[in-house]
């Protein structure tokens, strides 16, 4: 178990995936967390599996198609004592994480 799993459901994200892994990573290591990145991966067909395997993160391979299966999924296998999910199209700033992070570990 970690503290906390960056949960990215993925849908042929390839243009992005790397840019929000690599945010994602250097939050976790400046910030000093133990913390894991689980890509749940909802049947990619541009190469995302691939960049995901690339960067070293875990890859969940959702079956049942849909966005709300990608993230069930994903929450079920993440190892984090917390779940932090975030879009893989690089909408979210995965390196502006600890506000969240504080109101965790706050109980909030």
């Amino acid at each position: 178990m970690c503290e906390i799993t960056i949960l990215m459901p993925c849908l042929n994200e390839a243009e992005t995936l790397s840019i929000c892994i690599r945010k994602a990573k250097s939050f976790l290591k400046g910030n000093h967390i133990d913390g894991e990145i689980l890509i749940a991966d909802n049947g990619s067909t541009d190469g995302s599996q691939d960049i995901a395997i690339a960067e070293g993160v875990r890859i969940l391979n959702i079956k049942k198609r849909g966005y709300g299966s990608a993230l069930i999924g994903g929450c079920k296998a993440a190892k984090g004592k917390y779940v932090i999910m975030g879009d893989s199209d690089d909408s979210y700033d995965f390196s502006a994480l600890m506000p969240f992070v504080e109101k965790l570990r706050g109980g909030r």
